[in-house]
């Protein structure tokens, strides 16, 4: 699908200059040729970036901005800001305001076209990010798989996640729970250091799921650093009393008490050094079916499949 632009501009020549140079380069355009008809448009369809002129009558591009970022509907929608001011303090003020980009009239379009590539490019790797662990989502996971297959070079994809987590946060409260999220994803980034993995792609599916996708030759090194370091660090999430029992009571809905073992991390591995992995969906369902393996033995491990 097409990524949409709206242009804000009260000169018809620019709006339809510009439109017709966008769709040549393969984006939808929308129109405005004010700032209230911008807020309007953009509110009932947000489009994925705004081209958008300061000087213009009624309500003026900064303050169309301004609006903008303070109504949740059209708070994140990228802004480029045009305009035939000059000096620095204008552009200040338009990045104050939060605008992504500026570019000053007259403007060389092949620049323009290249900065709104680049600001599209830029927020949808801001919104594939997890906003609590740093670390790249769905989206650059599977574009990351495809591009190691493709390559063809060996490569070993782990499937991480954690066990008991569920109990952990509804007996310690959410807070603590995403201090133990943000822990997995350190021990992950610093286990691939450790293993001399200078390419590994450390990813968060979400909850407490993640991915690792090293090279095979460095997966049980990775791995096995894995399983030390999260085993050491996990108690201290943990209150005394139940780091030294061992385990924490958590009471269902029927009021029964029930015990569960401090967090573990299960890891399931899909290689390409055994076998050929024809595909990212290949890949991803064989390091899924290792980790159910993996959640059968108690405690923090790693299941490898071996078949050829």
């Amino acid at each position: 699908m097409a990524e949409r632009i709206l242009i804000v501009d009260d000169d018809p020549d620019i709006l339809q200059f510009v439109r017709l140079n966008l769709e040549l380069d393969g984006f939808e355009v929308d129109l405005a040729g004010g700032g209230r008809e911008a807020l309007e448009k953009a509110a009932a369809a947000p489009p994925d970036l705004m081209l958008l002129d300061v000087m213009m009558p009624e309500i003026d591009g900064l303050t169309v901005l301004r609006r903008m970022r303070s109504d949740p509907p059209t708070a994140n929608i990228p802004v480029i800001v045009l305009t035939a001011r000059s000096l620095a303090e204008d552009r200040v003020r338009g990045l104050d305001l939060g605008a992504d980009d500026y570019i000053t009239k007259p403007f060389d379009l092949e620049e323009l076209i290249a900065r709104v590539k680049t600001v599209l490019r830029r927020s949808q790797q801001m919104r594939d990010l997890s906003p609590l662990t740093g670390l790249p989502g769905n989206f650059r996971i599977a574009a990351e798989l495809e591009d190691r297959v493709a390559q063809g070079e060996p490569f070993a994809l782990v499937h991480a996640d954690l066990d008991n987590f569920k109990a952990f946060n509804d007996h310690y409260g959410f807070m603590r729970g995403d201090r133990v999220i943000k822990f997995t994803a350190k021990v992950l980034l610093n286990a691939a250091a450790v293993a001399g993995e200078q390419d590994a792609f450390i990813g968060h599916v979400g909850g407490d799921d993640f991915v690792a996708i090293v090279r095979a030759e460095n997966m049980k090194a990775f791995c096995d650093e894995v399983v030390v370091t999260f085993d050491d660090g996990i108690l201290e999430h943990y209150d005394t009393a139940d780091a030294l029992q061992g385990y924490i009571e958590v009471t269902d809905r029927r009021g029964e008490r029930h015990a569960f073992p401090i967090c573990s991390l299960s890891m399931g591995v899909a290689t390409a050094e055994h076998k050929n992995l024809s595909s990212e969906w290949e890949a991803s369902a064989v390091a899924s079916e290792m980790k159910e393996v993996a959640k059968r033995t108690p405690g923090t491990n790693y299941q490898v499949d071996r078949r050829t």
